[in-house]
């Protein structure tokens, strides 16, 4: 029986990028499906071009998106759900290796880490580099977690990813999922991927409000799920 692979890319305002993403994606792909955020640009009309399924969400937010994607998912759920940027900043041809692991049956959640060593100067902001390191050291900390990073490149089962009951509507979405696979102790592995710079300028770490109130989104995350009872 086939491994049903289907691909997530949120998507506001990347009608540069998003062709070259969808036409990156290895042939192990079975669906590709672009949430578009509410995008000015024609972004919608460029992955249509590229044989990807458009959904829409009108509400601004990552987490919106990727919930709105999953959503559309239900109606013929996959095996595995990959969830990556529209930027072009992941290299979508690392796919594969994302997925190995899931395939293999060691674990439930794969995500591709930025590591430095593979990773374009300039990739990420120093904003980017102290968040990733301050939420990653904590969760060491009180989750004895193995992650080195919140890098959107990820990959997970879908019966798993149902069970997670994701919540967060947008800059917490990483975190919260990387939280609830601690929190119950399912099997996962980190990747290290190649990351270069996006093309187009961030809606995130390209502003100071967003900056900070995805910063903010983290740290919350992170002490509100240790003192709750959340799974």
């Amino acid at each position: 029986m086939m491994t049903r692979i289907a691909v997530l890319i949120p998507a506001y305002n990347e009608v540069r990028s998003i062709g070259q993403v969808i036409a990156a994606l290895p042939q192990s792909v079975t669906e590709v499906v672009v949430i578009d955020n509410n995008s000015t640009d024609g972004t919608a009309a460029e992955a249509k071009k590229h044989k990807a399924i458009v959904v829409h969400e009108s509400r601004k937010g990552y987490g919106y998106a990727c919930l709105k994607g999953m959503a559309f998912l239900e109606q013929n759920p996959p095996n595995i759900v990959v969830f990556l940027d529209g930027d072009y900043s992941d290299f979508p041809e690392e796919l594969d290796k994302i997925i190995a692991p899931i395939l293999s049956g060691k674990v439930d959640f794969s995500l591709g880490a930025r590591v430095n060593s593979l990773r374009e100067k300039g990739a990420l902001t120093p904003q980017q580099i102290f968040g990733n390191a301050l939420a990653c050291t904590l969760m060491r900390y009180l989750y004895q977690s193995r992650f080195s990073d919140l890098g959107p490149f990820r990959a997970i089962r879908w019966e798993t990813l149902q069970s997670l009951q994701m919540k967060d509507q947008t800059y917490g979405w990483t975190v919260e999922m990387q939280l609830k696979i601690l929190r119950r102790k399912l099997p996962y592995a980190e990747i290290p991927v190649h990351y270069r710079k996006r093309i187009g300028v961030s809606k995130v770490s390209g502003t100071v409000k967003g900056t900070l109130f995805a910063g903010y989104k983290i740290l919350k995350w992170i002490g509100t799920f240790y003192f709750s009872g959340w799974k």
